[in-house]
């Protein structure tokens, strides 16, 4: 049987490269390819900006754990620094990656944060490669999932534009649009308008953008889609059949577009044993000084990496006349306070966390302003230890194996493991052995109402919309959930906020000066909410090199 290449195990780069460029094909756009290939490749090697062992015995603090803060040390190590992690998670690794282990052999499990890889987004790919990772499919060859919108439950596969279309109030030109054309409208026309080399800056940070792409940035969700003359009915569909868009709908429409343009929700894939393998492989590869990671680099000229979590930086200050920078740190068990003096600091923490730091002197008055105002979305995800997977058994509620449901319920979207997608047959892959459901994935307004209810309500409110969603019988699954868990993102302690999502107009405002490193160039700054993948491993991973870089350059022209 011929395999799709979207459902192969650990795809080469070119098995991901013919996947890019047959789904630009199909979406008639094969000019993209070379542009988002090379927007999204890492940056140039750090080792063409200062020799390996030229940082010998420079003191680098970088804040934060997360992919950010872990990609600029893994760099920054091949130029010989002494580089110390300030984390003040002490409890796990990775940031935004988590991934939590219903039980000790780490067999059942589910991703709360960052859950997928798009064959596109070669930085993190990068990684995966460099360290060996396996990875497994998460696209479906023929999604057959729910949808269950206006009291209405049909499957994908269903016809929405006889099932749906007659419960809203759509105009006679939109009752006569066929559902895929009436979404590529909303929010592909726009795009496909613009030429190529403009369409790339959806993924470019710039000091100056054309006045064809603003009007990407500059409105929100609705506003776009009111301007393209869709009607308040259409609009209510849309948000009903893609909750995800509709829960965002007051959000830069370039946020969305972009994910789009990248093909972000195709070919996607994830690391096989929990997305927090990558952030183990890099804590890992801190302690271990023979490494095939860093080629032909002598171990005497690679630097040192300490890792401390459990440390909160509460203070960044600029020592004057000493060309250093100190961290005041707290300890997140006993309160205790420390202070170290560091040649160079990468700052790779939200800016919502970063708003309570004490800054002294300020940083420049945009990033202030930035820091201040730039828009988090907060995300909740439930997810059930099942004893046996009633989604994937031959009935009206099941068979279903991979993919996702989407509801205008308060849950969203309901995820379905892919672990079993490549079974050959059902004696190796039985519907009735356990599996781990996310139960509910939703965001923003959804995530702050359901994420902070009351646990035992939040449980029963779940539960209760999942039945709805399957046609499952109320209470049929109190003897089918055997344990269940649930994050907040905005109630992250060390997070507080899922993912960055600029509002109309900030990308223009404060991107490029976001950027921009501070102190006499000492301080510089990565994470996602600096790129332009918010809310993806792309963009942590690929902001932590290009910090590592900036300093490397800045060290070798202060040197010399």
């Amino acid at each position: 049987m011929d395999i799709p290449l979207n459902q192969v195990l650990n795809p080469t780069n070119e098995q991901r490269q013919d996947m890019i460029k047959n789904s630009l094909e199909a979406a008639g756009r094969p000019e993209d390819y070379e542009y988002i290939t090379r927007l999204l490749s890492p940056p140039p090697d750090i080792t063409n900006y200062a020799q390996p062992g030229e940082l010998k015995g420079v003191k680098i603090g970088v804040i934060g754990g997360g992919l950010a803060g872990l990609s600029t040390a893994f760099e920054l190590r091949k130029l010989g620094a002494d580089i110390t992690i300030l984390d003040s998670n002490d409890r796990r690794i990775g940031g935004r990656v988590y991934t939590y282990y219903f039980d000790a052999d780490g067999k059942y499990y589910n991703e709360f944060g960052a859950q997928r890889i798009p064959a596109t987004h070669e930085t993190t790919w990068h990684y995966i490669n460099l360290f060996g990772l396996n990875t497994r499919p998460l696209s479906v060859r023929r999604r057959n999932n729910f949808l269950y919108v206006h009291n209405t439950r049909l499957r994908t596969t269903d016809s929405i534009e006889q099932i749906l279309y007659p419960l809203y109030d759509l105009t006679p030109q939109e009752r006569n649009t066929p559902w895929a054309e009436l979404t590529d409208y909303a929010f592909l026309y726009m795009m496909m308008q613009l030429p190529p080399d403009i369409r790339a800056q959806l993924i470019q940070i710039l000091p100056e953008y054309s006045p064809e792409y603003l009007t990407f940035t500059n409105y929100t969700v609705r506003q776009t889609l009111e301007n393209l003359g869709l009607s308040q009915g259409a609009i209510s569909l849309i948000s009903g059949v893609d909750p995800g868009t509709g829960a965002l709908f007051d959000i830069s429409y370039a946020e969305n577009v972009h994910e789009e343009y990248t093909l972000d929700y195709r070919n996607t894939y994830n690391i096989e044993g929990g997305m927090v393998n990558l952030p183990y492989a890099f804590v890992k590869s801190f302690f271990t000084d023979n490494l095939t990671q860093y080629e032909n680099i002598p171990v005497s000229q690679l630097g040192t990496v300490t890792y401390r979590p459990g440390q909160t930086v509460t203070g960044i200050y600029e020592l004057q006349n000493s060309n250093q920078i100190v961290l005041a740190h707290r300890n997140v068990r006993d309160l205790s306070r420390s202070e170290d003096a560091f040649d160079y600091v990468v700052c790779a923490i939200p800016y919502s966390t970063l708003r309570e730091v004490d800054i002294k002197p300020r940083f420049s008055n945009p990033k202030m302003q930035a820091i201040l105002e730039f828009n988090y979305t907060n995300s909740q995800k439930t997810a059930f230890l099942c004893k046996e997977r009633f989604w994937e058994q031959d009935t009206d509620y099941g068979r279903m194996v991979g993919g996702f449901s989407q509801t205008d319920l308060p849950i969203q979207y309901i995820f379905y493991p892919g672990d079993h997608l490549l079974c050959p047959d059902v004696s190796s892959c039985s519907p009735n052995e356990p599996g781990v459901l996310t139960a509910s994935y939703n965001y923003h307004l959804n995530a702050t109402r359901v994420g902070n209810m009351e646990p035992v309500l939040r449980y029963e409110l779940i539960k209760e919309n999942v039945e709805e969603v399957h046609g499952l019988p109320g209470g049929f699954l109190d003897s089918i959930v055997k344990d269940h868990k649930t994050v907040v993102w905005d109630n992250e302690p060390f997070i507080r906020g899922a993912f960055a999502q600029a509002l109309p107009g900030q990308k223009e405002l404060f991107s490029y000066e976001m950027l921009k490193p501070e102190f006499n160039q000492r301080i510089f700054f990565a994470g996602e909410h600096l790129s332009t993948k918010h809310g993806w491993m792309q963009g942590a991973l690929y902001t932590g090199m290009e910090a590592g870089n900036q300093l490397a350059k800045a060290f070798h022209s202060q040197s010399y």
